[in-house]
């Protein structure tokens, strides 16, 4: 991506800027939070992935003190979740899944009355605001009320909101969502500069490509219990599904190929494939053994190989995989509208 800054999404060691134990939440009879445990290293993000109705959203609005928790703990940038919540909220920043900005003030008008809110100098306030509409690009509608922006002018005008104080601890809560792709890389843009800068990060998100993209660890929630965590490999390597993708040197070469690993037993679970347009047998394998042998009998039977390679799959097959490819629809017929996530 043009003109991103890159940053070490997995780094080994450092505090916690956010730290959650045991924490539980009730709407009624249904649990939203079930026990949920996560760790968020300082100047990393932590992907929170699940279907809807998983907890995502409340657990968001309890660690930013909208929602008080039923039972756990939560220390968020040093600051207990309950018992400081006004310390806390003058540390973070939040981006709710919609814009929460004065549609009858003019986005310069709503990023100084926030920066006034947070106790920045006029001064200050003023400077601020004109440095994040200008990161968002939005300078030139600076002057008009918000609610004749578009969509996404909303969108970014409430993430800039969200970055007034700069914040230690900053959620966003599917930020994306109905954002165009354009508009969708600069808000990826200013989020990993944010990071850079040792901002720390949770993110939830339906887009497998935004975790993938940003995250450096995932959570993935279910019924409001924590079901899988891990780096974005790890947890592909967890799943399995690796794809043996071979490309002979010469293409004409591909059924005898493929007749020769059926024959032998060892197309996997899934079956041999082939993809003629770029030439390639793909074989999924569940050992290295069984790679091994695939490779061994193409060689023992004289196909020279132009390119061997594993693929894992991808995230949104890791996401199937563990969630089991189904949505909590309980949760979503249970949880009030404004939760549910």
């Amino acid at each position: 991506m043009v003109g991103m800054t890159r940053i070490d999404k997995n780094p080994r060691s450092g505090p916690n800027a956010v730290e959650v134990r045991g924490l539980v939440k009730h709407y009624g009879s249904t649990r939203a939070l079930d026990g949920v445990d996560l760790d968020v290293r300082e100047g990393t993000v932590l992907g929170v992935l699940g279907p809807n109705g998983a907890g995502k959203t409340t657990l968001v609005r309890c660690l930013s003190t909208l929602v008080r928790p039923d039972a756990g703990h939560a220390v968020v940038a040093g600051f207990d979740v309950v018992r400081q919540p006004r310390q806390l909220r003058r540390t973070i920043g939040l981006t709710g899944q919609y814009a929460s900005v004065d549609e009858k003030l003019s986005g310069r008008e709503n990023l100084y009355m926030i920066g006034r809110l947070l106790d920045l100098s006029r001064r200050d306030a003023r400077s601020r605001a004109d440095e994040l509409l200008e990161r968002f690009s939005l300078t030139d509608a600076a002057g008009r009320a918000a609610m004749d922006y578009s969509g996404g002018m909303r969108r970014r005008l409430d993430l800039a909101a969200s970055m007034i104080g700069r914040p230690a601890v900053l959620y966003l809560d599917e930020p994306t969502t109905g954002l165009d792709p354009r508009t969708r890389n600069e808000v990826w843009d200013e989020v990993q500069r944010m990071v850079a800068e040792g901002t720390t990060v949770l993110l939830t998100t339906q887009y497998m490509e935004e975790a993938e993209q940003l995250a450096g660890e995932l959570t993935v929630i279910d019924r409001g219990r924590v079901i899988a965590h891990g780096g974005v490999e790890e947890l592909k390597t967890r799943v399995g599904g690796r794809t043996l993708q071979i490309r002979p040197s010469d293409p004409a070469h591909l059924p005898a190929m493929t007749r020769a690993v059926r024959e032998a037993g060892l197309d996997g679970p899934g079956g041999v494939q082939t993809v003629p347009d770029e030439g390639l047998l793909c074989v999924p394998v569940l050992s290295d053994e069984q790679l091994t042998s695939v490779i061994g009998l193409l060689g023992a039977r004289g196909f020279p190989l132009a390119h061997v390679t594993t693929v894992l799959p991808s995230l949104d097959e890791v996401f199937l995989a563990i969630t089991g490819g189904k949505k909590n629809a309980s949760a979503v017929d249970t949880i009030p509208e404004e939760v549910a996530a």
